[in-house]
């Protein structure tokens, strides 16, 4: 049975806190490096219901991909919604532990995942990180489809294949250009613009686009846009993250139980969809 310590540092050995943004927090959160571990929940959030979740499960690590403080706070007071976090995970000698910025730029990293749960051929990285020699860390990656699609039909691949949400995936460009090559960013993407037009890409798929940024994207280049929920393009690496754990544990003996929640973190619980018949006020049907 591993020390939390010992399994931190495999942790850290995947996803190096060195490799975080400088503006990150990264790292262990709560926790004893003596307890022992015997069972570990993945999850995007460390929020509320997932460390509930944590508490039901008998986890005593909880590995999440977003900070729980990524500023300073003055307080962990229990009638705080982060403090309440902290004090159940605490009387529940339960652990958390962060990859953010450093998962997203690993050598398998989120956004790998992503396209493997799209079913894509991952050719390099967006952002090349230029410490690595070798060319295969960095934030983002180029894919390929096996097949050219339809934007149309490679849209519905992406709501199929990641996990349902409210918002769905959003598209803009024409539904029958053809996609032979994507751009994948799990979490917020729209600051990657430059770099996915200098790829020459058909598609760009990630989250959190903004209007104007997508908006000066779609008019001024062939550019197919896919706007999927943040919550979704980041779930992939849980399992992921959870795979790499898992054979770490069966080649050092440590018989960990790895686990991956399935819990829906993402804050948009409904869509409603336009009217057909809707019009801007003023404006005739």
């Amino acid at each position: 049975m591993p020390r939390l310590s010992e399994v931190i540092a495999a942790l850290e050995n995947l996803w190096p806190a060195e490799r975080a943004e400088s503006w990150d927090a990264v790292g262990t959160v709560v926790g004893d490096p003596g307890q022992p571990v015997t069972r570990v929940l993945f999850a995007v959030d460390p929020v509320r219901a997932i460390v509930d979740e944590a508490v039901e499960l008998g986890a005593d690590l909880l590995v999440t991909h977003h900070p729980l403080y990524l500023r300073g706070t003055t307080t962990v007071a229990a009638s705080t919604f982060k403090g309440h976090v902290v004090h159940t995970l605490i009387k529940n000698d339960i652990a958390l532990h962060v990859a953010h910025t450093n998962a997203d730029t690993a050598d398998p990293g989120v956004s790998d995942a992503l396209a493997g749960a799209l079913d894509l051929r991952v050719v390099r990285p967006l952002v090349p990180d230029p410490t690595d020699p070798a060319g295969r860390r960095g934030l983002g990656r180029i894919c390929e489809l096996d097949h050219p699609l339809p934007l149309r039909e490679f849209a519905a691949r992406a709501a199929e294949r990641l996990p349902a949400t409210a918002q769905g995936i959003r598209v803009a460009g024409d539904p029958d250009a053809v996609v032979r090559t994507v751009a994948v960013s799990g979490g917020s993407g729209d600051s990657l613009f430059d770099q996915v037009r200098a790829a020459g890409v058909d598609a760009f798929l990630t989250a959190d686009l903004r209007h104007h940024p997508a908006s000066e994207a779609v008019h001024h280049s062939p550019l197919a846009l896919l706007d999927a929920a943040h919550w979704a393009t980041e779930w992939p690496w849980c399992e992921l993250a959870a795979a790499q754990l898992d054979e770490i544990s069966d080649r050092k003996g440590w018989d960990l139980r790895v686990h991956v929640s399935a819990t829906v973190t993402d804050p948009w619980t409904a869509h409603a969809a336009s009217s057909p018949t809707a019009s801007p006020m003023g404006a005739p049907n």
